[in-house]
């Protein structure tokens, strides 16, 4: 049977002002996460990706990346972010970290 993805439809949702702001920071932790889950499972950087070796070239801090892989992280990060106002969620601040 062919798979055939059918992600929430988000093509109508514009994210708000406020959290177009921390795409980058999301963005950046999402970058961590995929890190540090690579290294704790012997990952390491190397100048050619190699799965079998647990090599990988973007092994490397966020600000380091090419700006497509750095995209990437984004467009996770909006996608959710509208997935979740499209469910009905409501995402906002908390007046403790205001």
């Amino acid at each position: 049977m062919p798979y055939t993805p059918t992600p929430v439809d988000t093509s109508g949702v514009l994210l708000p002002e406020d959290l177009n702001g921390i795409v980058e920071v999301l963005a950046k932790n999402t970058n961590e996460n995929w890190d540090s889950t690579r290294m704790s499972e012997g990952g390491w950087y190397g100048p050619k990706r190699n799965d079998e070796y647990k090599e990988y070239t973007c092994l490397v801090p966020f600000e380091n990346l090419p700006e497509s892989e750095k995209e990437r992280d984004r467009k996770v990060v909006r996608e959710m972010s509208k997935t979740l106002l499209t469910l009905g969620f409501e995402i906002q601040r908390s007046e403790k970290t205001e």
